[in-house]
């Protein structure tokens, strides 16, 4: 075993003053988050949207707002099998091992060594004593202990510096992850919505093939013209070809649902449904509320943090390094006896260490720090804006979206009414299958119009959850940095 090595009075009180300075200094500025404008309500919401803190929202599984089961056992695959997820998630790994491994430097570090070596000296050697031997073993045994005082907190900033920044790859992990669910989300609703068109299309071409079969009919008995069952094959025909554009979108929508979710697009189907999910009526919560629920907005703020302790970073080079360091261990030139007391050797005492020029490398540091904080601070504001300007897009859109959809309405029932008119008075010989070539088109392009724009609708109250946060908030990332 080493020796217990006595530390001088001395110099244990020159240990206890640097130990007392240890978190004396910080160089880093006091930090706050950048001003910005924040609103008191939402100009969009308009009297049909109520608000209130949109705290409701599930925090696991916002997406069961639409009643949609199917979309339900899709939605947890993102966060278990999307290879970008796992990227993120490995990229906060990493942020976590950087802070472990800047947090390390506020302990002591210990090694020890043992070196066993055979030495021969040379006869000519300056200053080589007649006595000494040609040859020689040299046997050392040796512990030493190493602490760099942290005076002017340069380690506690980088610590601060990781730690803010693993927030943000934290936070970065969750806007990455609320992304690719609202993406699911849309383009399951996309694909719904074309299954619905497609099953439109399919009654009306049904409707199409009655419809030229009375046309022939009628040419046959010398009622109608050629010209009225041609503009039948071509309602038709026209009818099949957008049947066959619907589903060739719709494989898209499949492919892309297989790949958010981890599945090769080979391997993966969705049987047609066209059963609508629910509309929920969600309020947007207050403008306030957003720099707590937006994830995105949390990662910004977290990187201005850490710019603001990388400063102290910078700031504390200008200032001398002090270290302590204690060396204590047995020196022989035999193996017996090596670890004995007349064989021990020691060394203990402080050394300083500062840079007296280095042509404004530490000024440039300082500047590009300072820099940095005032580039991350710029990018949260824009975040700020940027998550202000897509609530207020989405209740907009939500909004008129809501008032088309009426007039929508409005206008399919007028088209429908128009079009049994047409086949009735065209059987009675009044009008010519021209009026009735137009009441259709009018009818499918309105019913198409109609299921777009239920799609629409769906997709912008997505949108709107996405721009309030979803079900995150900023209290996910105080328990880690509590723990911390």
């Amino acid at each position: 075993m080493v020796k217990a090595v006595r530390i001088p009075g001395g110099l244990r009180a020159i240990a206890l003053a640097m130990a007392t300075l240890l978190s004396a200094c910080s160089f880093a500025p006091v930090y706050r988050v950048p001003a910005t404008a924040i609103p008191t309500q939402f100009k969009e919401a308009g009297n049909w949207q109520t608000a209130e803190p949109a705290d409701h929202l599930p925090r696991n599984g916002w997406w069961r707002v639409f009643g949609d089961t199917r979309l339900d056992r899709l939605e947890p695959q993102v966060a278990k099998a999307n290879p970008n997820i796992a990227a993120a998630l490995a990229r906060h790994d990493e942020a976590d091992a950087l802070v472990a491994q800047a947090r390390s430097a506020l302990l002591p570090t210990v090694g020890a060594g043992v070196d066993v070596e055979r030495d021969r000296q040379s006869a000519l050697r300056p200053l080589r004593g007649s006595d000494q031997p040609n040859v020689y073993g040299s046997n050392t045994l040796d512990v030493g202990i190493g602490y760099d005082l942290d005076l002017w907190g340069k380690v506690r900033n980088e610590v601060r510096a990781g730690q803010a920044s693993s927030e943000a790859s934290e936070a970065d992990l969750a806007s990455l992850q609320l992304s690719l669910q609202a993406k699911l989300a849309i383009t399951w609703f996309d694909l719904i919505g074309l299954d619905q068109q497609s099953k439109l299309l399919d009654d009306t071409i049904a409707a199409y093939q009655r419809a030229l079969q009375l046309t022939e009919s009628r040419y046959h008995g010398g009622i109608a013209s050629p010209l009225d069952v041609s503009r039948a094959q071509t309602q038709l025909a026209s009818a099949q070809a957008k049947a066959d554009d619907v589903k060739a979108r719709r494989a898209l929508y499949e492919h892309a649902i297989a790949t958010l979710i981890g599945v090769p697009a080979s391997e993966f189907g969705v049987p047609p449904d066209t059963a609508s999910p629910h509309l929920p009526n969600l309020p947007a919560g207050l403008p306030s509320a957003l720099l707590e629920r937006r994830p995105d907005i949390a990662a910004a703020e977290r990187r201005v943090a850490a710019a603001n302790a990388e400063i102290g970073v910078a700031k504390a080079a200008y200032f001398p390094d002090l270290s302590l360091g204690l060396d204590a261990g047995f020196q022989s030139d035999t193996f017996s006896p090596w670890i004995a007391a007349p064989n021990e050797m020691w060394s203990i005492g402080p050394s300083l260490m500062a840079t007296i020029f280095d042509g404004g490398k530490r000024a440039a540091l300082v500047r590009g720090a300072r820099a940095r904080l005032d580039e991350n601070g710029a990018e949260y504001k824009a975040t700020v804006l940027n998550a202000f300007q897509q609530v207020e897009d989405n209740l907009a859109l939500l909004h008129h979206l809501g008032d088309e959809a009426q007039r929508e309405d409005e206008a399919l029932t007028a088209a429908q009414r128009t079009l049994t008119l047409s086949m009735s008075r065209y059987r009675d010989g009044v009008v010519s299958y021209l009026d009735v070539v137009t009441a259709q088109t009018t009818e499918l392009t309105t019913q198409i119009d109609s299921l777009e724009l239920d799609t629409r609708r769906l997709d912008a109250t997505v949108g709107l959850i996405q721009a309030i946060g979803g079900g995150w908030s900023a209290q996910a990332l105080a328990a880690p940095k509590a723990a911390s």
